[in-house]
């Protein structure tokens, strides 16, 4: 199976997604910052990131710049547990800009099992780590 890096700064999340992961026979770390997930990245090999994008210090739009530039064909899913903004307001789409920055997929915390499982699939199959998925 593949191996996962978990990029999270709430440690309930990344026992979730790496409990969920594992079942499905993957090998997962856990890294709880940018510069923690830079150091491991940068020192192991992974098949898939997935980053959280509101986090302290480094967020998960700057990690993900600094995965791809090491290693620009690794497909990355962000999530984040903020909703987007409503109708009217100005801040941005930080999910929806992550995509346009180069994320595979997009997941909303809390995260579902079936959904975060699918897109990992997804991500994973031959082929598929350049495509789009929301």
């Amino acid at each position: 199976m593949a191996s996962i890096l978990i990029v999270d700064d709430d440690k309930v999340v990344q026992i979730f997604t790496k409990l969920m992961l594992e079942r499905e026979g993957h090998r997962v770390t856990c890294a709880s910052d940018g510069p923690r997930a830079r150091h491991v990245f940068c020192n192991t090999d992974f098949d898939l990131l997935i980053i959280d994008i509101l986090m302290p210090g480094m967020d998960g739009l700057e990690t993900m710049k600094l995965a791809h530039q090491c290693r620009p064909e690794i497909p990355i899913i962000v999530m984040s547990g903020h909703a987007a903004s409503p109708a009217g307001v100005s801040a941005p789409d930080l999910l929806a800009m992550s995509t346009k920055l180069g994320a595979v997929c997009r997941l909303q915390k809390p995260l579902k099992s079936a959904v975060l499982l699918s897109h990992v699939d997804r991500c994973l199959a031959p082929g598929n780590g350049s495509s789009r998925l929301h």
